[in-house]
């Protein structure tokens, strides 16, 4: 038998997580498989209960739309469902317990730790699993006035309590404030989704666009910041960022360091 570790969602066939976890585990030498898995959220509940029973398997990502509804099938000691209220990633604690985390909000804030957010102002589009995710870590940051654009204004005022956050919310046709940095957890601009269409005049010249989206990797957002001569982190920053941590997790060993530019050029042919 070969240990096993997968993502899960509903739709999956986007995922580039295969690739990046099986490049690791490639480099590393290491007997072990990750595969995506199509789960709908009827079906979380069976998958679970199939894998909980199956002693190669490691452990999942979660993507869209189960961030959320996976904290209502595992354990949640950490405290995930109260501070960022969202997991990613499923793994098997040392009990042999399958326990949720969130590795998205370190591998948000990675590829922009190094600029000081200190209130600074930041406008984050979409109020979902992945906007938990950010706007934890921006928390974190002490970043300034959160201005956030989504379909549910309620929603969205009560992520802002719920993490502390200073702001507003708007509607998600609104124009942008000037912010210092702009970031989109929504699946618009997404292939097989609708575009995301954003006048970016308003930004200072010095304003950095961050585009959690990587199917397209060069999104409509990030060519016009990109025209616009403004700084921008792709979606493939926080998505290899977000799965070293849960590679380590599901094979007891962190990936290889020294192969990162090897790594992107695979993921973006």
């Amino acid at each position: 038998m070969t240990r096993y570790a997968e993502v899960i969602g509903d739709p999956i066939s986007h995922s580039k997580s295969p690739l990046i976890h099986g490049f690791w585990l490639q480099k590393l030498g290491i007997v072990a498989d990750y595969r995506a898995h199509h789960v709908t959220t009827d079906g979380l509940a069976a998958y679970f209960a199939e894998r909980t029973a199956d002693p190669e398997w490691r452990g999942c990502n979660v993507t869209i739309p189960h961030k959320l509804a996976v904290l209502d099938h595992v354990a949640d000691p950490g405290g995930v469902r109260d501070s960022i209220g969202a997991a990613n990633t499923i793994f098997r604690n040392r009990d042999g317990e399958l326990q949720a985390t969130n590795t998205d909000a370190a591998g948000f804030f990675g590829p922009i730790s190094d600029i000081d957010w200190v209130g600074a102002p930041v406008a984050v589009i979409g109020a979902g699993g992945a906007a938990r995710a950010v706007l934890f870590a921006l928390a974190q940051a002490d970043v300034g006035e959160v201005t956030l654009l989504a379909r549910s204004p309620l929603k969205a005022a009560a992520l802002l309590t719920h993490f502390g956050l200073k702001g507003r919310v708007l509607a998600m046709d609104a124009a942008l404030p000037p912010a210092a940095l702009v970031v989109n957890t929504s699946p618009l601009g997404m292939a097989g989704q609708p575009p995301l269409d954003l006048d970016l005049s308003p930004l200072p010249d010095d304003a950095c666009v961050y585009d959690i989206v990587y199917t397209p990797l060069d999104t409509k957002l990030l060519k016009a910041a990109k025209t616009r001569g403004l700084e921008t982190v792709d979606g493939l920053e926080m998505l290899v960022g977000q799965a070293a941590l849960a590679f380590e997790m599901f094979f007891g060993v962190a990936p290889p360091g020294d192969c990162d530019e090897e790594l992107r050029a695979l993921l973006v042919k």
